[in-house]
């Protein structure tokens, strides 16, 4: 790996609404946070691991777990509508505060707990050899939800969303389309700190299956992610890095 050092940001604020103590709270038997950390750790490309929240009970589960935590985040950078672009450049800028910076950094959000380790070397990979500026993990939206079927409705009248929508009426006919999950963003320091931005100009994409992504936004994600984890298909441990 050329690209080194790796900063790897665990965001894992308090205060969560739409699932109460969401990082903090067991997800198969482990709080959720340790799931990310661990992911990290067993990929190797992650050169320091940190860890940002604004609660103090979160700093101290994720110091025993063996994340650093060397700030806390500012209350305005911790409200429900905080983006996240200030809260990873927060981050950087704090531990760049000690002398230390990264080349490439890593955002590794708690609410992807399916995440691998060789999610995060192909997303370091993909960096490395296309020269881009960030790479970005996604799945594709079922073609039934693509954007060429969404409707919106104008002045009480049924319309179709995208102009071109009105002569799509095959599935074969529709262009994919894609959702970002949020298992990995990867983006060069310099685009993320000098040009304000998690993408860039030139941003790549990290497909992942349907099956291998869940983005934790309710009671009922948290229950159909703890029936993955409890089988023994997510299990990495003994996995190839690369096997999907």
């Amino acid at each position: 790996m050329k690209l080194r050092p790796v900063l790897g940001i665990i965001p894992a604020r308090g205060g969560s609404k739409g699932i109460l103590s969401k990082n903090i709270r067991p997800l198969a038997g482990r709080p959720l946070i340790t799931y990310a950390a661990e992911a990290a750790r067993a990929s190797r490309v992650i050169d320091r691991l940190v860890l940002s929240t604004d609660s103090i009970e979160i700093a101290d589960l994720g110091r025993s777990c063996g994340i650093e935590v060397p700030f806390l985040r500012p209350a305005e950078l911790a409200e429900d509508t905080s983006p996240m672009l200030p809260v990873v450049q927060h981050a950087v800028a704090e531990i760049e505060k000690a002398g230390w910076s990264p080349i490439v950094v890593v955002l590794l959000q708690p609410t992807a707990p399916l995440r691998k380790p060789g999610h995060l070397v192909e997303a370091i990979s993909m960096l490395e050899e296309t020269g881009c500026d960030s790479v970005v993990s996604v799945v594709e939206i079922p073609k039934h939800f693509a954007p060429h079927y969404a409707m919106k409705i104008v002045n009480g009248r049924l319309e179709t969303f995208l102009p071109e929508g009105r002569h799509t009426t095959r599935r074969q006919d529709v262009t994919p389309a894609y959702s970002r999950d949020g298992t990995v963003y990867a983006v060069r320091r310099d685009v993320l700190m000098n040009q304000h931005t998690l993408y860039g100009s030139d941003c790549r994409p990290l497909v992942l299956r349907l099956e291998e992504s869940i983005n934790l936004d309710s009671e009922s994600d948290w229950r159909y992610a703890e029936q993955l984890l409890l089988s023994s298909n997510f299990g990495f441990k003994e996995r190839s890095l690369h096997e999907e």
